[in-house]
C-alpha cells in the first residue's frame, strides 16, 4: 500500500490542469500539419521518381543523337550528369548514404563541362581540378571513416557552389556572345536559358541556406527544391533535341536548295551544250550550202547558159533559161544570206509584171505605203518567190483573166502578199478540194514550212484571191 505522504508526494508533482488545456486544444493542428507534411513528401518523392523515370529515357535519347552527330559530343556530359542523378535518386536509402558525395561529385563534374563546352570555354586547370575532387572526395571520406557526416555536408555544399558557379559563368559567357555579334537567335537562346538556370541556382542555394538554419525546414522544403535540377537537364535534353531536329530541317532545306542549284546547273549547261551543237551543225550545213550552191553555179549554171546561147530550138532555150532562173533561186536560198525586203519585192514586181505583159495581162502592183526596213530570211524568200510564180503561172495558164493586182502590206508584225485576178475562177468540179487543183497544195506546204499560211478564195465567174501570210 502507498502511505499517505507518498500519495501527498505525487499529488505534488502532476502538472495543473489549466496548463494542460492549452496543448490539447493545439494538438488537432500538430497534427494536421503532420499529416499535410507527409502528404507533400510522398507526392514530392512521387515526383522524383517519375523525373528518374524520364531521365533515364531521356539520357539514352541524347546518348544516341551525341554518338550519331559529331558536334553533339559535348551532351555526353549531360547523360553522365543524368544518369549520375538517376543513381544518386537509387541510393536514398540509408545504407547507400557514403555513395552520395561520389555520385554528386560526378554529377557537378559532367555537369560543369557540360555547360562549359557547351559555350566552347575549355581550360584544361578545370578538367584536371575535376578529376583530383573525384579522387579527394572520397579519399576524405574513407580516411573520416566512411561517415558522411559534417564532412559531407560540406562537400555537399562545396560541390552545389561549383555547379551554381559553372551554371552563372555560363549565363555570362552567353551574354558576351550577345554583345559581340547581336543575334535575334542567340539573344532568344539567352532568355530560355536564363529562365532554366536562374531558378535552379536560386534552389541550389536557398537549400544550402536552409540547411544551415533549420532542419526542420530543410527537411520539408528540400524534396520540392531538388525537383528543380532534375527538370533543369530535362529540358536541356529537351532543347538539345529540339536543335538536332531544326538543324535537320535546316539541313534538308539546304539540301533542297542545292539540288535546284545544281539541277539549274545542269539544264543550263545542257542549254549550253546544245546551242553549241546547232551552232557546229548549222556552221557544218552552211559549209555544205555554200559548197552544193558553188557547185550547181559552176557546172549546172554554166551548163544551162551554153543551152540557152547555143540552142536553135526555141522551146529548148526557153525551158534552159527558166531551169537556170529556178537555178539561181535555188543557189541563193542554199547561201543562207538575208534578203532585204524592199530589194525582194523589187525582183518580184520586175518578174511578174514581165510575165503578166508577156501574156497580154494588166498587172497593177501595189507596195507597202510605209517605209520598208525588214528582211527576209534566205529560205523564206525562195519559198516566197516560188509561190509567187506557181499564182502567177495558174493566171496565165488557168484563169482567162485581163487583169490581175498584186499588193503587199504589213499587218501585226506579218507580212501579206495578195495575188487577185478578174478570171474566170477555179472549175466548180474542184470546189471543196481546192488543195488538189493548179498546185494549191505545194503552195500551202511552203506557206506552212515558213511557219505562215496560205488561203485561196474563188468562185465560179468572180476570179481567185490568193492570200499569203508569213510572220517577220
Amino acid at each position: 500500500m502507498t502511505s499517505p505522504t507518498a500519495r501527498r508526494a505525487a499529488m505534488a508533482w502532476r502538472p495543473p490542469l489549466f496548463l494542460l488545456m492549452p496543448l490539447a486544444a493545439l494538438w488537432p493542428a500538430v497534427a494536421h500539419a503532420q499529416a499535410h507534411a507527409q502528404a507533400g513528401l510522398y507526392w514530392a518523392a512521387a515526383l522524383h521518381g517519375w523525373l528518374a523515370a524520364m531521365l533515364a529515357l531521356m539520357a539514352t535519347v541524347v546518348g544516341l543523337v551525341s554518338s550519331l552527330h559529331h558536334r553533339e559530343r559535348p551532351a555526353s556530359f549531360l547523360v553522365g550528369m543524368m544518369l549520375s542523378w538517376v543513381v544518386l535518386r537509387a541510393t536514398a536509402a540509408p545504407g547507400a548514404a557514403g555513395l552520395r558525395p561520389l555520385l554528386m561529385t560526378l554529377l557537378v563534374l559532367c555537369g560543369v563541362q557540360f555547360l562549359l563546352r557547351q559555350m566552347n570555354w575549355k581550360r584544361s586547370w578545370i578538367d584536371h581540378a575535376l578529376l583530383i575532387q573525384c579522387l579527394v572526395v572520397p579519399a576524405s571520406l574513407l580516411l573520416g571513416g566512411g561517415q558522411v557526416g559534417i564532412l559531407g555536408t560540406v562537400w555537399h555544399a562545396v560541390l552545389s557552389l561549383e555547379l551554381v558557379a559553372a551554371m552563372g559563368w555560363s549565363l555570362w559567357l552567353r551574354r558576351l556572345r550577345l554583345q559581340a555579334s547581336p543575334d535575334e537567335t542567340q539573344s532568344r537562346e539567352l532568355r530560355l536559358m536564363a529562365a532554366l538556370l536562374l531558378p535552379t541556382m536560386l534552389a541550389l542555394l536557398a537549400e544550402m541556406g536552409l540547411s544551415g538554419v533549420s532542419e526542420t525546414l530543410w527537411f520539408t522544403a528540400s524534396p520540392w527544391l531538388g525537383l528543380l535540377l532534375p527538370l533543369l537537364m530535362l529540358a536541356l535534353g529537351l532543347q538539345l533535341v529540339n536543335q538536332v531536329a531544326h538543324a535537320r530541317v535546316e539541313a534538308e532545306k539546304r539540301v533542297a536548295t542545292v539540288e535546284q542549284r545544281v539541277a539549274e546547273r545542269i539544264a543550263e549547261v545542257e542549254r549550253s551544250h546544245s546551242q553549241l551543237a546547232e551552232q557546229k551543225l548549222e556552221q557544218v550545213t552552211e559549209r555544205e550550202r555554200k559548197r552544193i550552191a558553188a557547185d550547181l553555179h559552176d557546172d549546172l549554171g554554166a551548163k544551162l547558159l551554153t543551152i540557152v546561147h547555143t540552142s536553135e530550138s526555141d522551146r529548148i532555150s526557153t525551158l534552159a533559161r527558166e531551169a537556170l532562173e529556178e537555178m539561181r533561186l535555188s543557189v541563193r536560198g542554199l547561201t543562207g544570206k538575208p534578203v532585204h525586203l524592199i530589194d525582194a519585192l523589187g525582183d518580184w514586181r520586175a518578174e511578174v509584171v514581165s510575165r503578166l505583159g508577156q501574156a497580154n495581162i494588166l498587172a497593177e502592183w501595189k507596195s507597202p505605203a510605209e517605209d520598208i526596213e525588214h528582211t527576209f530570211q534566205a529560205r523564206s524568200y525562195v519559198q516566197t518567190t516560188r509561190i509567187l510564180r506557181e499564182s502567177v503561172s495558174n493566171i496565165i495558164k488557168h484563169s482567162g483573166a485581163t487583169n490581175a493586182t498584186i499588193s503587199s502590206a504589213f499587218q501585226d508584225g506579218d507580212f501579206v502578199l495578195t495575188i487577185q485576178d478578174n478570171g474566170q475562177g477555179i472549175p466548180s468540179e474542184l470546189d471543196g478540194r481546192l488543195d488538189r487543183g493548179h498546185g494549191m497544195a505545194s503552195m500551202k506546204s511552203r506557206a506552212k514550212q515558213m511557219h505562215g499560211q496560205c488561203l485561196v478564195e474563188s468562185g465560179p465567174g468572180w476570179g481567185t484571191v490568193i492570200r499569203l501570210t508569213i510572220p517577220l
